[in-house]
């Protein structure tokens, strides 16, 4: 379970990063089904996994810190094989627990955000922005304007889970369309991978849509757990396949197909958390 977890995270099977997280925690319940001579052979299965599937995506904050959060409660709080494993178990459920919690205010809160006839364009996926959209959406009508986020059109999965929503106005724009129908938005409402220290790091094409936004007076929300705003973490971009740009092969071109942008939070207005809404 823990090598398949590992090939799905780098083959981007899962793009939630606080979905990665669980996937990757709950992984490591495979550890307590195996036998260990020593409570030093258990330990050391242990950081041998969580260091491999945190090297799944070195770009997820939120992997990174369960991942930290594992090791913390678990190396040395037990002298037994079986009392590291239940320490496991219970410390599985408990980082579980509290990013599906963090993720489920978060939403609550940005849902709150909405108001009636409001138009907004999103970008990417982010299924905190979706749930925070479908639960506003039982109250109010809205009008969605949603890019494909190219090369790989997460985008696409965005519009068709929002076009299920009956008071959801659904278009799908191509990315570099934005600066067109910016104008006739409300605001930006955004995910997040993470915001570390005055950078937000987001999915590729976030950057220019905020500095767009910012040009023409439209507000910028980025929507995400808590958990995603963090110091201590050195984010990794994430370079993806050439071949999600073109298949076929091409002489004297060098594809680039970085993962992740960088934009200064100066061109976000607002950041909403499962702790409520910072304005910025």
């Amino acid at each position: 379970m823990i090598d398949e977890t590992i090939e799905e995270i780098r083959e981007m099977q899962t793009h939630s990063s606080s979905v990665v997280a669980i996937k990757a925690t709950r992984a490591l319940a495979e550890l307590t089904e195996r036998e260990y001579a020593a409570i030093d052979d258990f330990e050391r299965a242990l950081e041998h996994n969580v260091g491999a599937l945190r090297r799944s995506n070195p770009s997820h904050a939120s992997l990174h810190n369960a991942m930290r959060r594992v090791l913390e409660e678990v190396i040395g709080a037990s002298t037994t094989v079986e009392g590291s494993m239940a320490t496991l178990e219970h410390t599985i459920e408990a980082v579980v627990e509290d990013i599906e919690r963090g993720k489920r205010e978060a939403a609550a809160n940005a849902a709150e955000t909405f108001t009636e006839g409001e138009t907004f364009l999103t970008h990417d996926y982010s299924s905190t922005v979706l749930d925070a959209i479908e639960t506003a959406a039982a109250d109010v009508e809205l009008t969605a304007y949603v890019t494909e986020a190219r090369p790989r059109y997460l985008g696409r999965k965005t519009a068709r889970s929002l076009a299920a929503i009956e008071t959801v106005d659904t278009h799908l724009v191509v990315d570099a369309a934005c600066g067109h129908f910016l104008p006739e938005c409300d605001r930006v409402v955004i995910g997040m991978d993470c915001i570390v220290e005055n950078t937000l790091y987001n999915r590729i094409g976030t950057f220019p849509l905020a500095a767009t936004a910012n040009r023409v007076g439209v507000p910028v929300t980025v929507v995400g757990s808590s958990t995603k705003l963090i110091d201590e973490f050195r984010f990794e971009n994430e370079v993806r396949p050439a071949t999600e740009v073109l298949l076929e092969p091409v002489e004297d071109i060098t594809i680039e197909n970085p993962a992740y942008d960088a934009t200064p939070v100066e061109l976000i207005d607002e950041v909403v958390t499962d702790e409520g809404v910072q304005e910025l």
